[in-house]
C-alpha cells in the first residue's frame, strides 16, 4: 500500500499572503464627531481632503462603515494603526 500525498492547486502566487488590496474601514461610534473623523482621515490618509473627509464620515454615519484606503498590507496596517491612534472605531483589515 502506497501513501499519497493530494497536493491542493495554489489560488495565489508564491509570496502573495502580503500582496493584493487590503481595505481599511472605519465604523461607526458615538463619541467621535464629523469634524474630528474629517481631521483624522485628511490628516493621515493620503488624497483625502477635509471636504471628502467630511464626505465620508456622512458615509460611515449613514452607513455604519467605509472603506478609507486599499492598498498594499504594510501601508494598509500602517494607515489602520494611525487610524485608530485617532481615536476612530476600526474594522479588521480585509483583503479585497
Amino acid at each position: 500500500m502506497t501513501a499519497s500525498t493530494l497536493e491542493k492547486p495554489r489560488l495565489d502566487g508564491p509570496g502573495s499572503g502580503l500582496g493584493g488590496n487590503w481595505r481599511v474601514i472605519v465604523l461607526n461610534d458615538n463619541h467621535n464627531t464629523f469634524e474630528g473623523v474629517a481631521a483624522a482621515l485628511a490628516g493621515i490618509v493620503p488624497g483625502i481632503t477635509l471636504a471628502q473627509g467630511k464626505a465620508i464620515a456622512d458615509k460611515i454615519h449613514n452607513t455604519g462603515q467605509a472603506i478609507v484606503w486599499t492598498g498594499d498590507k504594510e501601508l494598509a496596517e500602517h494607515y489602520w494603526e494611525q487610524l485608530k491612534g485617532a481615536g476612530l472605531t476600526m474594522a479588521p483589515l480585509e483583503r479585497g
